[in-house]
């Protein structure tokens, strides 16, 4: 799904308008990056959080070259869901028919 899709399907279930759904979509994903650069980590409570990752400093190699590069340390964003998020996901009936049989 887009991020298009996911605001047609706002739009459709609130009643509001797609230019509004989209500014108001905008301003969430801004909010939570401005905040991440910033260093704080974002908890919303029944889906999950948005936190800084520390890497360590580690020593990688670059295959073609055959050198060792020194990769300093450094943090990512990551999404860490919710167990209520991550059990309503495994109890799903739709994901389990997606799923490959083995």
């Amino acid at each position: 799904m887009t991020k298009a899709e996911v605001i047609t399907k706002i739009s459709d279930k609130t009643g509001i308008q797609k230019d509004d759904v989209t500014q108001t979509v905008e301003a969430f994903f801004k909010v939570i990056k401005d905040s991440m650069v910033e260093g704080e980590n974002i908890y919303i409570r029944g889906f999950g959080s948005f936190i800084n990752k520390k890497r360590a400093k580690k020593i990688a190699r670059n295959i073609s070259q055959n050198t060792a590069i020194v990769i300093d340390e450094h943090y990512i964003p990551a999404f860490k869901p919710s167990k209520v998020f991550v059990e309503r996901v495994k109890q799903s009936d739709k994901i389990k028919e997606l799923a490959p049989q083995d």
